[in-house]
């Protein structure tokens, strides 16, 4: 009985690696698909978000499912709570992705970024896809250090953020209104999903140590 228990255990962190997967390659994606004004991309993308709720809601009946069969206490408690708790933040992930290619969808034959913003914003998709796939590292292999240095390399996002802003703000700004709000969400969406990213990894701080990430570190709480 203990072994099939510690195999649903091991299922349920499975399905946040799959999903932290997904969302890390639907980011990816639809910031190609943002930059190139790919619309069938676009709509791949915004599909492919059902995939991910999906895998959620089976990881939420498996993990109820434990909670009333087993009464897990403990570690084994906080392996389910946490995961329940990962599963969201990758699951507003997968919505942020989607965000990102449904305003390359609404520009559609136009690009959303201008030219001058585009190594810009690539970074930032790119910084937040690398991002998840540590995420996804980090569950898989529980190791602290690593889940702390993700919140250190977030601060990489948080300055093409700020970046942005000044862009918007400059009196040289010549692209107008419209094309302000579209970077401004479009920064926020990759802001976000970034923020999610770090938010798995500390959640697999307090699983292996009982302790929140802010406590660990010299830094002062996230």
């Amino acid at each position: 009985m203990r072994g099939a228990y510690h195999e649903e255990l091991d299922s349920i962190s499975d399905g946040l690696v799959e999903m932290a997967n997904l969302v890390g390659s639907a980011i990816g994606l639809a910031t190609t698909a943002l930059l190139d004004g790919d619309l069938r991309l676009a709509e791949s993308v915004i599909s492919a978000d059902e995939k991910v709720d999906d895998l959620q809601r089976d990881l939420e009946n498996r993990a109820i499912a434990v909670l009333a069969r087993q009464q897990p206490v403990a570690t084994d408690l906080r392996v389910v709570v946490t995961s329940l708790r990962m599963s969201a933040d990758l699951e507003r992930c997968g919505v942020l992705a989607q965000h990102v290619a449904k305003l390359a969808r609404m520009r559609y034959p136009q690009r959303a970024v201008p030219r001058d913003l585009r190594r810009t914003i690539l970074e930032m998709g790119q910084l937040a896809q690398r991002l998840m796939a540590q995420a996804a590292e980090v569950v898989i292999t529980q190791d602290v250090d690593a889940a702390l240095q993700l919140e250190k390399d977030d601060d990489r996002m948080d300055e093409l953020h700020r970046m942005l802003f000044q862009h918007l703000m400059d009196d040289r700004w010549q692209h107008g209104v419209e094309t302000a709000v579209d970077v401004t969400l479009v920064g926020r969406y990759y802001e976000r999903f970034a923020d999610h990213a770090v938010s798995v990894a500390q959640r697999v701080v307090y699983l292996v140590t009982g302790e929140h990430a802010g406590e660990l570190t010299t830094d002062g709480p996230a």
